[in-house]
């Protein structure tokens, strides 16, 4: 009796749960408008690799599961990409407004990218806010699924996948913040 009440309880617990997914996704959807549009949104999270990442300046290495927690905006771009160095400052521009204890953005230098030349960007464009990590194989972008450059994805607390939007936006768009506010409006 106690193994059927236990059962029935986890079953309405996962229920809820399942429940709460689902109105988070509709609601995130309905949220998608200008640049936004082409955010897509997945019915349920994804895993995310566990692959290593190299810190800013060879400084030791990283995964995404170490950003478990908070709502992540995970941007993968390159030096050369001209469309990401015209969103970086956009998203310097989220991280200064949200960043924190419920999100943050992390950017990664994904391919050949040297230390040098990433960091020389970020001071012609004066983003100081964003980390300057790479991934110089390509091994994390590769396990995400990362085509093309600009992807971003956005990463729940749990260290899911829960949307991905392929290009360029405008991530300072009043459109991109509401959806950033209603995510951490959800984590608090």
């Amino acid at each position: 009796m106690r193994l059927l009440s236990s059962l029935t309880l986890y079953m309405a617990l996962l229920l809820g749960a399942n429940a709460a997914l689902a109105a988070d996704t509709a609601a995130l959807k309905e949220m998608r408008v200008g640049d936004m549009k082409r955010l897509i949104v997945h019915s349920e999270p994804k895993p995310l690799t566990e692959t290593p990442f190299t810190l800013a300046d060879g400084a030791g290495t990283a995964t995404l599961a170490e950003y478990r927690g908070k709502y992540v905006l995970l941007n993968f771009w390159a030096t050369w990409c001209a469309p990401c160095r015209k969103e970086m400052p956009m998203l310097s521009e989220l991280q200064t407004e949200f960043g924190g204890e419920d999100f943050e953005v992390l950017t990664l230098a994904t391919g050949r990218n040297s230390p040098t030349r990433i960091k020389a960007f970020f001071d012609e464009i004066g983003v100081t806010n964003l980390p300057r990590h790479q991934d110089p194989r390509q091994a994390v972008a590769r396990e995400v699924g990362v085509l093309a450059l600009p992807i971003t994805v956005l990463v729940d607390p749990e260290g899911r996948e829960i949307a991905r939007l392929l290009g360029d936006a405008e991530w300072n768009s009043k459109d991109a913040k509401a959806i950033i506010r209603a995510l951490i409006a959800e984590a608090g």
